[in-house]
């Protein structure tokens, strides 16, 4: 049976007991969702007592299914004032399934200031230990000294001064598998500033001297059908360009198409986005002594991760993704990829999410506070964040407070959270996952890359968003959203492993209700939180600002985007 961790911040204990029963078949997402529904007030102060974590481990977690250790993250969100479920890879999942521990809740909130680290060790006991000497290390610093104390094996999820500091851009840092840098990031949301109000720095997981053995009802049938799902999904992997190249490959479709955003989402065309690109990401890679094809977490055969170099080979940053690279590229008019790695490293050290961080440096540069493509300008406003000017506390209260405090014409967010890397002008079943998504502009919530124009596919594109809205939500329960896209032929295997693992009905439906009623659940909490229609709306100047791209508008009405989840 699997076990569930209570940390009591107030009384500064941990217990542990069995899963809950109405839990008990849920993973990742599915399982914030109905965890928070019954037991987070969705009205609490985000940074209050009644707020919670939940970090949480996928449907088939301890299973040989590919890219079934994504580690979930959940919390009322203190940047959208709603539900928020956050997801990585790297190997704290792992460790937490090697150790028999599904779920861990951190309530409540200390009554003195201080500081903690929740350490499960190798023997399975949890305790929480005094971390007064680490407040303020950042999380490279951090996950180093933690491998000298528990080994090079054991995994790390922290808090850098970000959360400390209660940045509501602050990210949560995983480290990566092998490598054991926190490069991995449940970056969105700022629920890193949740764990800052708890007090809680960091979970840090041994591996088990004995490991738990998952229990089937059929572990025969189990072990057939998730061989033959492995198969296939590694089969798709050889000429997937994620799995050959990396995220960065993205780019090149982006760019091309006027969906890269450009200057602060301005609509334009980035004539050197190819500097930025699939190509000249693997020169990189190649004069740095640089690699790709790297694996976050164990037995992943996507391998979709890499780790990137200076000149002179020495490492810079790993899972250097094409958002932070489009975000901080592209959207701020730069085409350096050596400095946009450093950015990217910065960071993760300090633990901010890439995403709100660099369109809210894109709105500095719109605004006229540092000029377009100004590096150095950049790498001065990100060490304010590093240092807790009052500028850079600013910039930790995310995008739309900049923009606000700038007088900004553009900025681009939903739910108060900024967006991914695509114009929804030019991507417009992607503007529809934007608005309507529970999560804020979310891009993995149901990413479409649907055609550009006015006239083109309008309900076609709303009718992409919201089936992808429904698949992502039961694809983040489980897996990897990279692995799933290649699952897709053989979607009824998920429902027969579900019946393997956890007994009762194979049929697909299983499976699919669940993203229906997880979709749901979210759109409800945010709702009782006070979210109304008006929250389901893209910024004015998507509407009205014509993209000198393509010319196109995000012209999708009220009514479209009011009936897409009457199912």
């Amino acid at each position: 049976m699997w076990s569930k961790l209570t940390v009591n911040m107030k009384k500064l204990t941990v217990t542990k007991d069995k899963i809950e029963e109405d839990l008990a078949e849920l993973g990742g997402r599915s399982l914030i969702a109905q965890y928070m529904i019954k037991r987070i007030p969705p009205q609490c102060d985000p940074l209050g007592s009644q707020n919670r974590v939940v970090i949480c481990t996928g449907l088939f977690a301890g299973t040989k299914l590919t890219t079934a250790h994504r580690l979930s993250i959940g919390s009322k969100s203190p940047l959208t004032g709603g539900i928020k479920e956050s997801n990585s890879g790297g190997n704290a999942a792992y460790q937490m399934a090697n150790q028999g521990i599904k779920m861990i809740e951190v309530l409540d909130v200390p009554e003195e200031s201080g500081l903690w680290i929740l350490h499960i060790g190798a023997d399975g006991n949890a305790t929480l230990k005094d971390a007064a000497i680490y407040k303020g290390v950042n999380n490279y610093e951090f996950a180093e000294a933690m491998k000298e104390t528990y080994g090079d094996n054991c995994a790390v999820i922290s808090i850098g001064c970000a959360g400390e500091r209660l940045y509501k851009n602050a990210s949560i840092q995983i480290t990566e598998f092998k490598s054991g840098h926190p490069s991995r990031a449940a970056a969105r949301g700022g629920i890193a500033a949740v764990l800052g109000s708890k007090g809680l720095k960091a979970v840090v997981i041994e591996e088990p001297s004995e490991k738990f053995k998952v229990t089937y009802a059929d572990e025969t049938k189990f072990k057939e059908v998730c061989l033959q799902l492995n198969k296939v999904i590694a089969e798709g992997a050889k000429t997937d360009p994620f799995s050959i190249i990396g995220t960065v490959a993205t780019t090149d479709i982006s760019g091309a198409s006027g969906i890269l955003p450009v200057d602060n989402f301005s609509g334009k065309f980035f004539g050197d986005y190819e500097k930025v690109g699939a190509q000249a990401f693997l020169d990189k890679l190649k004069s740095g002594g640089g690699k790709n094809k790297i694996s976050c977490q164990p037995g992943c055969v996507v391998h979709c991760s890499n780790c990137y170099n200076d000149p002179n080979g020495n490492y810079i940053t790993s899972g250097f993704e094409y958002e932070t690279i489009a975000l901080f590229g592209p959207n701020c008019h730069i085409s350096d990829l050596d400095a946009i790695a450093r950015m990217d490293r910065l960071c993760d050290d300090i633990g901010v999410d890439t995403m709100e961080t660099a369109n809210s440096i894109a709105v500095c540069m719109d605004a006229g506070k540092i000029e377009w493509g100004d590096i150095p300008a950049v790498m001065g406003l990100l060490n304010e964040l590093k240092e807790g000017t009052e500028f850079g506390n600013l910039l930790g209260q995310g995008c739309e407070a900049v923009g606000l405090h700038l007088g900004c014409k553009r900025i681009p967010v939903v739910k108060h959270q900024s967006m991914a890397g695509y114009d929804p002008r030019n991507t417009k079943g992607t503007g529809i996952t934007y608005a309507t998504s529970p999560m804020g502009a979310d891009h993995t919530a149901g990413l479409t890359m649907g055609r550009a124009f006015d006239d083109a596919g309008r309900t076609g594109q709303a009718y992409a968003s919201g089936k992808l809205q429904v698949a992502m939500c039961f694809a983040d329960s489980m897996m990897c959203l990279f692995a799933f896209a290649h699952a897709v032929p053989v979607l009824p295997l998920l429902g027969e492993l579900m019946a393997a693992l956890y007994g009762g009905t194979s049929d697909f439906t299983r499976v699919a209700t669940m993203g229906v009623t997880t979709l749901l659940t979210e759109r409800g909490y945010n709702q009782m939180a006070g979210m109304t229609a008006k929250d389901d709306r893209l910024p004015e100047f998507f509407y009205t600002d014509r993209s000198p791209a393509t010319g196109s508008v995000f012209d999708i009405n009220d009514l479209e985007l009011e009936v897409l989840f009457d199912f």
